[in-house]
């Protein structure tokens, strides 16, 4: 199984099974890694440049892995191995149901030289009691994993709170018939 740079497991043998579109890939098709960061790179950019920037994984014979500046990141939305989904609350600094998680971490120069380490940032988001599991060696990422039920409590925790922001109710329901009887002495013009 692969291994973090601290040498805990990450969950998965293969990282680029789990990998999705690289983060870098437009919509149409492009490579926008090549068009904003060309001088990072500037034989990638050039070699892009050269296939209108068309992405090198558009080629029939390559993959991901091909490609030198492949990213993979997570949205973030949805724990990948039991399916929780996030609810975060707006103006509130509690920490996320939904983690993001390094399946690989993106070359920091191969310090050591051996060339085994990887070469692509891939991630995915995995709730706070599956990434504890995944970290802790006894899970896997792909597990067929129901949340939870402390992360079932914290969710449907969240949303309570959520719907209560939503409700609506009235001046006189939230003040009482203070507010009312404010507004008729002060309205009085004899």
């Amino acid at each position: 199984m692969e291994e973090t740079p601290d040498g805990t497991p990450v969950g998965v043998d293969d990282p680029y099974e789990r990998a999705g579109a690289c983060d870098h890939l437009t919509g149409d098709g492009r490579c926008r890694y090549a068009l904003n960061h060309a001088g990072h790179d500037p034989a990638f950019a050039a070699e892009r440049r050269a296939d209108d920037y068309a992405c090198l994984v558009a080629d029939e014979d390559a993959d991901w892995p091909d490609c030198p500046h492949y990213r993979s990141t997570t949205d973030g939305k949805e724990c990948a191995r039991c399916g929780l989904e996030e609810v975060r609350m707006a103006h509130d600094a509690t920490r996320p149901l939904v983690e993001e998680h390094h399946l690989s971490y993106a070359d920091a120069g191969d310090a050591d030289g051996d060339g085994d380490d990887p070469a692509h940032e891939i991630t995915v988001g995995l709730c706070r009691w599956c990434h504890a599991k995944v970290h802790n060696g006894f899970a896997r990422v792909d597990d067929d994993a129901a949340p939870d039920p402390e992360a079932i409590a914290e969710r449907e925790s969240r949303r309570g709170k959520e719907l209560d922001e939503l409700g609506f109710s009235t001046a006189s329901d939230r003040f009482g018939d203070e507010a009312s009887d404010g507004d008729a002495d002060g309205d009085t013009d004899g």
